[in-house]
């Protein structure tokens, strides 16, 4: 099982890349076009900017958009951000990957941001990700935006001034935004979920 974590200059693909090895997962670091061609999955990790990850990606974009739908993909925090249409961080709206519905907004100012530490995820519908994991169980968040959407791809929630989507899935996308490399035992659930979607 060959997992490839993107390397797109942004922090926090290591701990990813050693969770998937522990699991005894294929995972190397790459930015390579070549590597899709052997990948039975890929992430966009982690922890960064919007705009420089997207800015990065756009190298890649048509060979991701080329597998969206034909092999899965994971994106743990800014990753699930990238997803969606557009994001206000910097300001001035960034265009995203536009494979999901929605915009990526601001945490609001009444909560201390980042969103740092462990919080609960409650289901909302059926999730592949969460499977096994009781519902409003704790996980690690690091984030001060969220995306603002609503609807089929979200498959579970957690509030923090606002109740925002913590896991999202449709068509091949996999998304959370907490950090389940570093959530303990309900996180190295979550990775396992993973390598079962990808081994279909």
């Amino acid at each position: 099982m060959k997992v490839v974590v993107l390397d797109y200059a942004v922090g926090n693909v290591f701990s990813i890349v050693n969770a998937f090895r522990r699991l005894g997962a294929d995972a190397v670091l790459s930015f390579k076009a070549g590597a899709f061609d052997s990948a039975d999955a890929v992430v966009l990790p982690g922890v960064g900017s919007y705009p420089a990850a997207m800015s990065r990606l756009e190298t890649l974009r048509s060979y991701l958009d080329g597998i969206v739908g034909s092999k899965p993909i994971l994106g743990i925090c800014l990753g699930l951000q990238l997803f969606f249409e557009e994001s206000l961080e910097g300001g001035a709206p960034v265009r995203g990957l536009g494979y999901l519905s929605g915009r990526v907004v601001p945490l609001p100012p009444s909560v201390k941001r980042p969103h740092m530490g462990w919080n609960q995820v409650f289901n909302i519908g059926s999730s592949e990700l969460l499977e096994g994991v009781p519902d409003g169980s704790f996980f690690y968040f690091a984030h001060s935006f969220y995306a603002s959407t609503s609807g089929e791809p979200v498959k579970a929630f957690t509030d923090y001034g606002v109740r925002f989507p913590s896991v999202v899935e449709s068509g091949g996308l996999y998304g959370t935004q907490f950090h389940p490399e570093k959530s303990g035992r309900v996180g190295r659930i979550v990775l396992e979920n993973f390598l079962r979607i990808a081994r279909r």
